[in-house]
């Protein structure tokens, strides 16, 4: 096997997951450094005593957020966008759709591309493929001088209906590879609706360079490991590749975090999960019904991004989510966060502004002297200062106040659960709550009574989730094109060749990458709609028929109604993935049960609080809340009215005896 290295850069903590030949575990977390995120990866490295390992022997699967802060940040590249004449300002215009219906004075958005990089060419095709206007070597030459006197660092090419024919769109690519970063729309995303499919084609460039130059400088920094990195839909590719798909790294580490989770529930028998993952700067939220959701509707910073993603929801509820009392006297929870740099008063590193987990600290749930295993010391009086400054304006004491900031951060996270949930027509009652991210323990028996929801689950090392996912997740490609008609009018054996031609491209690019042929698993699905809609559904292929009596099942399930009218279909969808990784979690020890560290005052107990080792809890062990369970990576608050067993791997499994 080798050694293995999960490695998560998130926007406080970079984590890593070490697993070597012997099966033997190790996690390990340092501070991110967001300016140059491979500075903590390369000090990780190094404090594992990595360096020098054989190149035959490291794997490292990382999950960056080098796109995903770019586009936040707006610190993309310099991109040109090309498109066919008289639509220069597609993405301007967009759907037309405002963020705020009954804002009548919204204010203006910079435009995605500036008009002056938006250049118009030659080469329009009809909707049925036929050409409308030819582009001959004179219009391209054109196009290149005007580009080149631009001097963008990247190109985006998004021509009306190149996803039925894509020779215009690459021959420009051809005559300007060799200069620039060259992304065009029928490679990245070749489906119908121009705008989404430009925007995509766009973000792929305006990122991909980033990527592309980060990548290349954490591979010379590890010139002895092979290194592959974590997509948006949960599965991985190899560094090399990745940068030319920039846009499908948007959701990178998050879809670690969900790609454990769905392990975990695979060996554990709960393969209904609700998920939270609460880090440092935010909170995501998904649902797994027995296998990850995917979306091709997702958004970033506000933007469509249409290839497939983990379909999430995700809000700025972190640790780091600072409290303050606005104009009108309330006290209000983030979005703006501390982040690393300085970080939460606790850290002691220049933060002035109290955080959420300042406010735990505060009410004892966090211990000063535990925090990353004892390596990092909080400091419970600067903790006290911060907050008083949100206190004082609303007269109360410190206590209060952080008792305020929790709830109120437990109910933006809630509202967050029941966006995937309640709002799915999917009773959370049904499902189990897991935890994970740094901060999530701490709040995972509050936010499974806010859902009224019995059953909740805090993984083994739930502090590096993420990084643990990096090391599960499958090698995979999620690929699309449009191909329309009704579906009782296509033939079966026209749809599978179809398929089959989008299932060639996957299989070429993992062959590539060196992924054994029989150890390929495929999946044809398609996006079907009733005649006249907009929106689809994905539903598996089996065969025209029944594929369509699936969508009228999922459709009555999803929308409460089904409709007398023909079903039509809009996309082709192959998903292929390798075998998952074997990795088998250590066994929890067996032994007697763990005696507490210590007793605790914790605010709003009346008595002192136990405190447990969680690396002493030996399998079958249960305990009873209030109590905190301490790691190196994360702490655990069991609430009153909860109890909590050990299982065979590490698992706190938590149930609420207060509903019975």
């Amino acid at each position: 096997m080798g050694i293995l290295l999960g490695i998560d850069t998130g926007g406080t903590f970079t984590d890593f997951v070490l697993v070597r030949d012997d099966g033997s575990l190790r996690i390990h977390k340092v501070l991110s450094t967001p300016q140059a995120p491979q500075q903590a990866i390369l000090q990780g490295i190094d404090e594992l005593g990595l360096g020098a390992v054989s190149p035959t022997l490291f794997y490292i699967v990382h999950g960056s957020t080098v796109a995903t802060n770019a586009v936040l940040e707006g610190k993309g590249v310099r991109c040109a966008f090309i498109t066919n004449r008289g639509f220069r300002d597609m993405l301007t215009i967009g759907r037309q759709t405002r963020r705020q219906l009954y804002n009548l004075q919204p204010r203006p958005l910079a435009p995605p591309v500036p008009r002056e990089l938006c250049l118009e060419t030659a080469g329009r095709l009809a909707a049925d493929g036929s050409v409308i206007e030819n582009l001959d070597e004179p219009a391209l030459k054109a196009l290149v001088q005007e580009v080149e006197a631009l001097q963008p660092e990247a190109v985006a090419i998004n021509l009306l209906f190149s996803y039925l024919d894509d020779r215009f769109e690459r021959k420009i690519e051809a005559a300007l590879a060799d200069r620039f970063f060259v992304s065009r729309s029928s490679a990245v995303l070749p489906e119908y609706r121009e705008y989404e499919r430009g925007i995509t084609t766009w973000l792929n460039a305006y990122v991909g360079p980033l990527v592309e130059g980060y990548l290349a400088r954490l591979r010379q920094g590890v010139p002895q490991a092979s290194v592959s990195v974590m997509q948006s839909s949960g599965g991985t590719i190899s560094a090399e590749q990745a940068g030319r798909q920039a846009v499908n790294m948007l959701l990178s580490g998050p879809a670690g975090g969900l790609a454990a989770a769905h392990y975990l529930g695979e060996i554990t028998g709960r393969r209904r999960l609700l998920t939270f993952d609460m880090g440092g700067t935010s909170t995501d939220v998904a649902l797994i019904d027995g296998e990850l959701q995917l979306t091709s509707e997702g958004r970033i910073a506000g933007y469509p991004v249409a290839v497939p993603m983990v379909d999430m929801h995700t809000i700025g509820a972190g640790g780091g989510s600072i409290a303050f009392v606005d104009a009108g006297g309330m006290l209000q929870v983030g979005p703006e966060s501390a982040g690393a740099d300085p970080g939460p008063a606790c850290y002691r590193r220049g933060g002035a502004r109290p955080a959420v987990t300042d406010a735990n600290l505060i009410l004892g749930r966090l211990r000063a002297d535990a925090f990353l295993g004892g390596s990092m010391q909080l400091d419970s009086e600067a903790a006290r200062q911060a907050m008083q400054r949100v206190a004082a304006p609303l007269g109360i004491g410190v206590e209060a106040a952080a008792e305020g900031v929790i709830r109120i951060a437990n109910e933006h996270m809630a509202q967050a659960l029941r966006v995937m949930s309640v709002q799915r027509g999917i009773d959370p009652r049904e499902l189990t709550l897991l935890s994970f991210g740094g901060a999530g323990g701490l709040h995972v028996c509050a936010l499974a009574e806010a859902l009224e929801m019995r059953h909740a689950m805090v993984p083994v090392n739930a502090g590096v989730l993420s990084a643990l996912g990096m090391l599960v997740a499958p090698r995979s490609r999620q690929l699309s094109r449009t191909f329309t008609g009704l579906l009782e009018e296509l033939e079966g054996e026209t749809i599978e060749a179809a398929l089959a031609e989008l299932e060639q491209l996957g299989r070429s690019e993992l062959l590539a990458e060196g992924v054994a042929p029989e150890t390929l698993q495929v999946q044809y699905s398609l996006d079907l709609r009733y005649q006249g809609q907009s929106y689809t559904l994905t539903i598996p292929w089996q065969d025209t028929v029944r594929s369509s009596a699936w969508f009228h099942q999922r459709h009555q399930k999803r929308f409460g109604h089904r409709l007398d009218l023909p079903v039509e279909l809009v996309n082709l969808r192959v998903g292929l993935q390798s075998e998952t990784a074997e990795l088998k979690l250590q066994a929890c020890r067996e032994g007697e049960a763990a005696k507490p560290y210590a007793q605790v005052e914790l605010y709003g107990v009346a008595d002192r609080t136990p405190v447990y080792l969680r690396t002493a809890l030996v399998r079958g062990q249960k305990l009873k809340g209030p109590a905190l369970i301490t790691e190196t990576v994360s702490t655990t608050y069991l609430a009153a009215g909860w109890c909590a067993e050990v299982d065979g791997y590490g698992n706190l499994l938590l149930v609420n005896t207060a509903t019975g």
